[in-house]
């Protein structure tokens, strides 16, 4: 058994929203994420994905790209990305896949799991800036709090996995250059986490990117930017 992540899938089964626009990678993106994915993930396995999964605007639009996610291997952690606008309450979220019978999935929001030997926590996070709004200013106060409410569930479940790492799981990156979202770098550092995953960059340099944000090591799993295919996440040494 193991766990893997991948995000930004950007999935359009109902939705008019080709992705090759955005270059010739996207192109025939989906079948890609769909061999790469079953020829690599296992049904005992887990695979979080960070936010972006669907461009569907609400349950009716985006319900084939989830069950498109429920039909892939293994079981399925999403968080919210900046382009999931079908993303509501978690009890709507809930009882939206147990009325579709969508039992592989799960929902990443101010709550955290204990999967493969891991502790998973996280939220969405929000866009770098220079020189943010008041309105960012807020909206990375409130996600600062949500990363803090999942790492704190996290504790209660380190009780029962003492030997379990943390592992954080962001759509927007915490640091980009010279730029670091630092009310999420300080929690990300108060609660000692050592590796956090993110999504939302595409067509990126690899130099562009930065290497740590509060102490932990960054990584960028867009899923163009790791050619769709889902990474496999190992135990630290």
């Amino acid at each position: 058994m193991a766990l893997y992540v991948l995000a930004d899938l950007h999935l359009s089964q109902t939705a008019d929203k080709p992705m090759d626009v955005f270059g010739a990678k996207w192109e025939n993106h989906t079948e890609k994420i769909l061999n790469n994915w079953q020829s690599t993930v296992l049904p005992e396995d887990t695979v979080v994905i960070p936010g972006d999964v669907s461009w569907g605007m609400n349950f009716c639009s985006s319900a084939e790209d989830l069950r498109f996610v429920h039909a892939l291997n293994g079981k399925k952690i999403i968080a919210k990305g900046n382009h999931d606008f079908w993303w509501q309450t978690m009890r709507k979220l809930t009882a939206f896949t147990e009325k579709n019978g969508l039992d592989t999935v799960s929902f990443l929001h101010n709550n955290a799991y204990y999967e493969q030997g891991f502790i998973i926590c996280g939220t969405r996070g929000w866009a770098l800036s220079e020189t943010p709004s008041t309105s960012d200013k807020q909206i990375i106060t409130r996600e600062a709090g949500r990363l803090r409410l999942s790492l704190e569930c996290g504790e209660k479940l380190k009780e029962e996995h003492p030997e379990a790492e943390t592992l954080v799981f962001l759509h927007y990156p915490p640091a980009y250059g010279e730029l670091v979202c630092a009310p999420i770098a300080a929690v990300l550092e108060e609660f000692g986490v050592k590796r956090c995953y993110y999504g939302h960059l595409h067509n990126v340099k690899a130099e562009s990117l930065a290497a740590r944000a509060g102490g932990a090591r960054l990584y960028c799993v867009s899923a163009d930017v790791i050619n769709f295919k889902p990474m496999r996440i190992d135990k630290a040494d």
